[in-house]
């Protein structure tokens, strides 16, 4: 893996791409697909990505996937022939969306590969660092809970993201579950990210364990929300460490009431920004590896050298709630509501 996470090549990647989007040539079409709107944070990125495309002079097209992976092909074809310039995708299957991507590539039109890897090296791949995500996530957990049973939500099997988080927790773990200290009593990967079956994976785990469980390292806030809701079900909310990942403003909600541990916040603001411009260079006929600040990456499943770009995330806790409401992020009111009374951004 070959540079994959520089923060500081990734910083001015960001300084990079904003400083050449005035000189982009206006008019093109920047096709987005996405996997689903579920999830709150989806559409915090299309507005963000939606405003960057607009401000470049750009038309935004899009169609959303409602977490199939067949259809997200057929939406593929769809913007492909609305006379799509370049593709932004938020993969429902990484592996499935391979024919849309060799479509896409024959007809000469970039894709972007949107925050979940599409090991092609035809997609410029942008993201957060998930892996060190992973390790905050663990990181807060363990130094809320350092010794007892933990339990593991992880996210969809089909999305590399979830092995990615897997592995920086792991990282952190390790050495407390070789010593002794940590007992995995339970994981299990989350179909789809869906709260609902996270939720039953937990109970199922609070089940085998006669509810002895300590700790929850849950890889986002909705399958933080389903861990949450079971933990609830049987008098466990506030007690066992959860953590997750994404700022949701629920997320932070149950932060600041003391049901979840963290969330590591990833600003989708920035993502959505970055990818848009991003598209737009790759329009003009930029090659990828000279779009500003892009590392070569080669960490996916099966080693495809690719081009990236990763975006540093940032760990909210009680301790730092105020973090993200004086990026605009959350307002104190909806970020407060009901809160302990010992987060001091609440105050």
């Amino acid at each position: 893996m070959k540079k994959q996470f520089a923060v500081a090549a990734t910083l001015g990647a960001l300084l990079g791409v904003q400083a050449m989007t005035p000189a982009l040539a206006e008019g093109k079409v920047i096709g987005v697909s996405w996997s689903n709107f579920q999830e709150e944070r989806w559409k915090t990125d299309e507005a963000a990505m939606k405003a960057a495309i607009e401000a470049n002079g750009d038309s935004y097209i899009s169609a959303d996937a409602q977490s199939s992976a067949a259809k997200q092909l057929t939406d593929v074809e769809a913007l492909i022939s609305q006379g799509a310039d370049a593709l932004i995708i938020l993969a429902q299957d990484s592996g499935a969306i391979g024919p849309a991507i060799e479509q896409a590539s024959a007809e000469g039109i970039p894709v972007v590969g949107y925050d979940r890897l599409i090991e092609n090296p035809d997609a410029f791949y942008i993201t957060f660092d998930n892996i060190e995500v992973g390790r905050m996530q663990a990181r807060a957990v363990l130094e809320a809970m350092p010794e007892g049973n933990y339990a593991f939500i992880k996210g969809s099997s089909s999305d590399p993201n979830a092995d990615f988080l897997f592995g920086g927790q792991m990282e952190v773990l390790q050495e407390a579950m070789d010593a002794g200290k940590i007992t995995n009593v339970g994981e299990a990967y989350t179909d789809g990210w869906k709260p609902e079956n996270a939720q039953r994976n937990m109970e199922q785990i609070l089940t085998a364990n006669d509810n002895n469980v300590d700790a929850v390292v849950a890889s986002n806030d909705g399958t933080a929300s389903g861990v949450v809701a079971a933990l609830a079900a049987q008098g466990l909310d506030g007690s066992v460490p959860v953590s997750g990942q994404d700022g949701d403003h629920a997320a932070l909600n149950r932060v600041a009431r003391g049901t979840q541990t963290v969330t590591v916040w990833k600003d989708s603001r920035d993502l959505g920004k970055n990818a848009a411009n991003i598209a737009a260079m790759l329009a003009d006929g930029t090659p990828m590896n000279e779009i500003p600040g892009a590392v070569t990456f080669s960490g996916g499943p099966n080693g495809v050298e690719m081009n990236a770009m990763f975006l540093a995330p940032v760990p909210v806790t009680a301790d730092n709630l105020d973090v993200v409401i004086d990026a605009g992020w959350i307002e104190m009111e909806k970020a407060c509501d009901g809160a302990a009374e010992a987060v001091a951004a609440c105050g």
